[in-house]
């Protein structure tokens, strides 16, 4: 054993007839003891999907502006060297508990958690203070690093991620998240049709919006608005929002049900989130003109066919038949919507309208 070594406080255990430790660890020593899988091992050995470097900088902004109530969860880490454990005693439960020395010219890598190592070292070249907090760790013994691939298949094989409905819905701290949550209690028409849980809707359910979709949208309505406080920013989209329904009347049906939102969703543009975003991107050129006026500018939409078998939706909304949620679609919706309400179009918006014609009339040619 050489001179120098690690020495974690551990408890260890068994799985699958084999040791393994928990061990808190200084986020200080996490960057220097855990190697980046794409940096310094060799293919054959990296037990990682690649580093997502964008995901990065959001982690640490959140660990550093949350430091009295961040949470992140324990890192996996496999262990290539001879490691000894020194046990408390010999009693049952004392020998669950100990040091564990790992010597100094041990690799370690991550099989879980290269995101959060990442994230923890940039946070601690702008918060050095937060050296002296602990993570978690899980050691699994792995000489040769020949069970590390296996290991991080196993770890994410029954992994299932939330739904982006239920992440807002736990979620207390980010403003939007709580500003779609109100939305989703405050507005008449929301109330009771919204799926706070998944992200889409099945064929039978009594839903008609989702939480995440409230939440995109509403995100675009507010987006560069300068409101003082979150109560205000509640407070105008939820009129917003609720001006907006009164003008789309199978809304109110599904609301007074008596009519079904599948049936809505099978025949209308405005049962799905495609509508809430386009309507939000009006919406939000609206509100930044700071008039009253905007209320009024939206009673058009009690004329507008919202209908999936109108032609004025072919290409934007529908292609082939199917209903598109790409992100010039829903600029293409925007901007037919903005024609209907008599509102001028934005230089970027007259091109993707040139753009959009010449290619309907290659399709028109071609067929």
């Amino acid at each position: 054993m050489p001179a120098f070594e690690y020495n974690f406080p551990a408890i260890r255990g068994i799985q699958a007839g084999r040791e393994y430790y928990i061990s808190m660890c200084p986020l200080r020593l996490i960057p220097r003891i855990f190697l980046f899988d794409e940096d310094e091992l060799n293919p054959e050995l990296r037990a990682q999907r690649i580093l997502n470097k964008s995901r990065i900088p959001e982690m640490a902004r959140y660990l550093l502006a949350n430091p009295k109530d961040y949470i992140f969860s324990a890192l996996t880490a496999s262990i290539d060297g001879k490691v000894k454990f020194d046990a408390m005693g010999e009693e049952k439960t004392e020998r669950t508990m100990g040091r564990l020395r790992v010597p100094m010219n041990a690799r370690f890598i991550i099989n879980d958690g290269q995101h959060r190592r990442a994230a923890i070292e940039a946070a601690l070249r702008e918060n050095p203070d937060l050296g002296d907090e602990t993570i978690s760790v899980v050691f699994f013994m792995d000489v040769g690093l020949e069970r590390s691939q296996q290991m991080f298949a196993d770890l994410n094989r029954h992994a299932v991620r939330p739904t982006k409905s239920l992440g807002i819905l736990y979620d207390d701290r980010e403003e939007d998240s709580i500003i779609a949550k109100a939305l989703a209690s405050k507005v008449p028409v929301f109330v009771g049709l919204t799926e706070l849980e998944r992200s889409s809707i099945s064929n039978r359910s009594l839903k008609l919006f989702t939480l995440s979709g409230i939440y995109s949208a509403t995100r675009t309505l507010l987006n560069g608005l300068e409101l003082p406080t979150v109560e205000k920013k509640i407070d105008l989209a939820a009129e917003f929002w609720t001006t907006v329904s009164g003008y789309v009347p199978e809304w109110q049906l599904a609301k007074e049900r008596k009519a079904s939102p599948a049936e809505l969703r099978r025949d209308f543009i405005h049962a799905h989130t495609l509508a809430l975003s386009a309507l939000a991107r009006v919406g939000n050129q609206l509100l930044a003109k700071n008039s009253r006026a905007w209320k009024s500018k939206l009673k058009k939409l009690d004329s507008l066919d919202w209908s999936r078998g109108s032609s004025h939706w072919d290409g934007r909304a529908m292609n082939a038949g199917r209903l598109s949620k790409k992100t010039v679609n829903v600029a293409l919706c925007a901007n037919f919507i903005k024609k209907h309400l008599g509102m001028k179009l934005t230089a970027e918006e007259q091109q993707l309208e040139q753009d959009f014609r010449r290619e309907q009339r290659g399709k028109d040619k071609a067929a």
